[in-house]
């Protein structure tokens, strides 16, 4: 087996609340949108998929009880932007808002939850700018209009 990922699946109780939550406060863009997935292309040859949990447990079984114990990181290219970043999480309906701060090892961070409970980081890697730039210069491409738009 080849070492890649090509999805993150989240089963999600309110695959609404994830919709309100992913596309109409967060401005992200569904690649499919049906009625019980969400795909978001999230990097090149990445999708996460926010699948109703009814529709999980039918196809998968039941989930183990209580969320994962992941994050899913979104790394920015400065302290300013992890805190803008979780601004717009919180105005979006982000639960359990963690204030970005300068950690140990030198980066500074921040939390929120999405509505289902999933803990996202924001993250300033000052170590790794390739990975903050990489992920922007793909998000960029992805937006409708010019490029720069």
């Amino acid at each position: 087996m080849d070492q890649y990922l090509s999805f993150v699946t989240l089963a999600v109780p309110d695959l609404d609340a994830a919709r309100r939550f992913y596309i109409d406060g967060l401005g992200w863009h569904a690649r499919q949108d049906s009625e019980d997935v969400i795909f978001l292309q999230v990097g090149p040859g990445l999708v996460l998929s926010l699948w109703e949990l009814a529709s999980f447990r039918a196809e998968v079984g039941d989930p183990a009880p209580g969320l994962a114990p992941i994050t899913l990181a979104h790394n920015v290219d400065s302290p300013a932007a992890v805190d803008a970043v979780l601004d717009a999480a919180r105005a979006a309906g982000a639960a359990e808002v963690l204030a970005g701060r300068r950690r140990q090892w030198g980066g500074y961070t921040g939390y929120f939850a999405d509505p289902a409970g999933f803990r996202w980081e924001i993250a300033h890697n000052p170590f790794d700018p390739d990975v903050a730039e990489t992920g922007s210069r793909w998000a960029a491409s992805q937006r409708p209009g010019p490029p720069g738009a």
